[in-house]
């Protein structure tokens, strides 16, 4: 259960709505640096925002497309209500242990002035990095209606540079993300990522996605006559087939759309913001829930060595897995993982999450993994098909919880649902859901492929443990364009990282190529630093285990903690270089990780986060003199030093490098 260590309630004015008139009513971050202002003009409601004085979102438009007409085209204030809240939250795994979470709120209750007398409630809440808002519709109990089209704005001052993919044609959220103007771009998905102005970033997101449809942002010129040329940005939510967005029935509450406000990038990554937005944890016992690295006949199989389907070359066998086992024991990795191990793989055959392959002896497996301290990672591929996991589920992952299986990876290769309907709309998310609780019924972890965006709900159901919704690092085995190019985890971080944990699958080792210029474009030194940089509490060391056997870079992957007590962003460039800085938990032992594009650079890092009058030592894995991405990969020097918090190490990237360090407290 997580625990509350501190919380204090504040009430501001009265706990009661307030009579209002047509004066704006304002709202304030904690700090005051970000002020909300709601209000009605020409009988339309509208919200605008300010940062440190400065006019950031202009007024903007709330409402409504609804199978019953629009709502907030003609509407009056009725009432507002304010509150605050301070309070500190502990996570069974993260990136800190406590999370702060304090913020002032403001409702804001609107009343149509037609006849029907329709409502419409804005809930507004305001943290010093940024802000959340979402609707509730107040409906009773048993009204049906739909929801056409959520009419929300964020009208920006003015137009900027922003990182993004579009959404129309990018599967499973697996682009790569461009950088230009708001004002060229079509609609895209969000994380949407804005350098608005020098020292001063936003992220446009969503949280607490739930029995809604995913947004998208649809970019917009403002009208003619505006002198500052504002640009404005409309949600347009994901539809199911039939045209409608959303199936309401009684009160509906949407996800908060989110903003995060920061002056550097790397305060973009360590905005907690859109965890904060969803709800506590519905899971009271998380002792079972189990962060960890893991090994898999995943690599293998997308380098075309073996085969998902049973055959002469199949990757699942009984000894191929108990030999990954093996591996796993001796250097600390706390599962296995192997695609193909059910039957449904091989063409005209039936899938089912109950029935291996003959050549694989799950019970033998499983009792062999857990002799070893080891677990075996269930795998569940649907392609697409999700009712047929919705009516194996139950019955395989109570089957799954008595063999021992702690983590299965879902998997939705297939564009539709079901042939139907997009993943990312309503239909989907109610079946993602039922995924996760399910699990959580049978004490089974979730990593989710092919999944939504993530919307910070692993607060809530923390057996959601990771999530894909990422161009990852298979694009490098078989890619016929040549893989990732060199900026794209360092990129990454700033725009899918925002988003929550992320399986990119790291730390290849062995750069051979299946397809001609196909493989990781990076240094090995670059994907140990990918090891920390990108986030996941289930960590995939994703090559084939022959390609470890006798590497010293090993050594890295064997020590590195996946859940901290402590993250910090030293230093970043999006689109450049990253370098991210974790501590342990329980410990106080830091892993460095700093990766840079496909240009060489030399960075000072400043140690001043480790604890005063204390000495420490460095473990520095580090590009060799000779190291190149295109030319040289291999190449890594492995020092150590002697540090304090008044140390500044110097960093010497080679192209699309990279650094990994372990810093461990030692004696005077």
């Amino acid at each position: 259960m997580l625990r509350i260590v501190s919380l204090v309630m504040l009430v501001v004015s009265s706990g009661f709505f307030a009579q209002v008139h047509a004066k704006d009513v304002l709202v304030c971050s904690p700090d005051g640096a970000v002020t909300v202002s709601v209000g009605v003009k020409a009988n339309k409601p509208y919200y605008q925002v300010s940062y440190r004085n400065q006019n950031i979102v202009k007024p903007s438009h709330l409402g409504f497309e609804l199978s019953d007409g629009l709502l907030g085209d003609n509407v009056k204030m009725l009432s507002f209500r304010k509150d605050s809240k301070d309070e500190t939250w502990c996570q069974p795994w993260g990136e800190e242990d406590s999370v702060r979470n304090h913020y002032n709120e403001l409702t804001v209750h609107f009343q149509e002035r037609s006849a029907e007398k329709r409502e419409m409630n804005v809930v507004f809440r305001v943290f010093n990095d940024g802000f959340g808002f979402r609707y509730i519709l107040p409906r009773d109990k048993g009204d049906k209606y739909c929801i056409q089209e959520e009419l929300t704005e964020i009208t920006l001052a003015h137009d900027a540079k922003a990182w993004s993919i579009p959404s129309n044609r990018t599967q499973y959220f697996e682009g790569l993300y461009t950088r230009d103007l708001l004002s060229r771009k079509d609609t895209v998905c969000t994380p949407l990522t804005i350098e608005y102005e020098d020292n001063l970033y936003l992220t446009i997101h969503e949280a607490a996605l739930e029995d809604y449809a995913s947004i998208n942002i649809t970019p917009l010129l403002s009208p003619e006559g505006d002198a500052e040329r504002a640009i404005m940005l409309r949600t347009a939510l994901t539809p199911w087939q039939s045209g409608v967005k959303v199936y309401c029935e009684g009160e509906t509450k949407t996800p908060w759309r989110t903003m995060i406000i920061a002056q550097t990038p790397g305060e973009l990554m360590t905005s907690r913001l859109m965890l904060n937005l969803n709800e506590p944890s519905r899971i009271e016992d998380t002792s079972w829930i189990e962060p960890g690295r893991y090994i898999g006949i995943w690599w293998s199989i997308h380098k075309k060595q073996n085969t998902w389907e049973m055959g002469p070359t199949h990757g699942a066998t009984t000894e191929n897995v108990k030999r990954y086992i093996d591996f796993a024991a001796r250097h600390g990795f706390s599962g296995v993982l192997a695609e193909g191990w059910n039957q449904g793989w091989g063409q005209g055959e039936k899938i089912s999450y109950l029935k291996p392959y003959p050549d694989f002896d799950i019970e033998a497996v499983c009792n062999y993994a857990l002799s070893k301290g080891v677990r075996f990672i269930g795998h569940t591929e649907t392609w697409g098909n999700a009712k047929l996991l919705e009516e194996q589920m139950d019955e395989a992952f109570a089957w799954y919880q008595k063999l021992g299986i702690r983590a299965v990876k879902t998997g939705y290769v297939g564009h539709y649902f079901d042939g139907k309907e997009l993943p990312k709309s309503q239909y989907g998310i109610r079946h993602y859901r039922k995924v996760i609780e399910t699990a959580a019924k049978y004490q089974i972890m979730i990593d989710n492929h092919e999944p939504a965006m993530p919307t910070g709900i692993q607060r809530t159901w923390p057996n959601l443990m990771t999530q894909e919704g990422v161009r990852g690092q298979e694009y490098n085995a078989w890619d016929r364009r040549g893989g990732n190019p060199p900026a794209h985890t360092v990129t990454l971080p700033f725009t899918r990282g925002l988003a929550g944990p992320t399986d990119f699958t790291p730390a290849i080792f062995n750069f051979s190529e299946v397809v001609k210029g196909t493989h990781p474009h990076s240094t090995l030194a670059k994907q140990l630093g990918e090891f920390v940089v990108i986030y996941s509490p289930l960590q995939m060391a994703a090559d084939a285990i022959e390609n470890y056997e006798g590497q010293p870079a090993l050594t890295f992957i064997e020590s590195c903690p996946t859940t901290w007590s402590k993250t910090l962003v030293p230093n970043g460039e999006i689109g450049k270089y990253v370098t991210v800085a974790r501590k342990q938990r329980d410990g106080d032992s830091w892993f460095i990780g700093s990766i840079t594009n496909e240009e060489a650079r030399e960075l000072d890092l400043k140690l001043d986060f480790l604890d005063a009058d204390k000495q420490y030592r460095a473990i520095i894995y580090e590009d060799g003199p000779d190291a190149d991405y295109e030319t040289n990969p291999y190449p890594m020097t492995i020092r150590q030093e002697v540090v304090n918090s008044n140390s500044t190490l110097k960093l010497r990237l080679a192209r699309s490098g990279g650094a990994a360090m372990r810093i461990v407290g030692s004696e005077r």
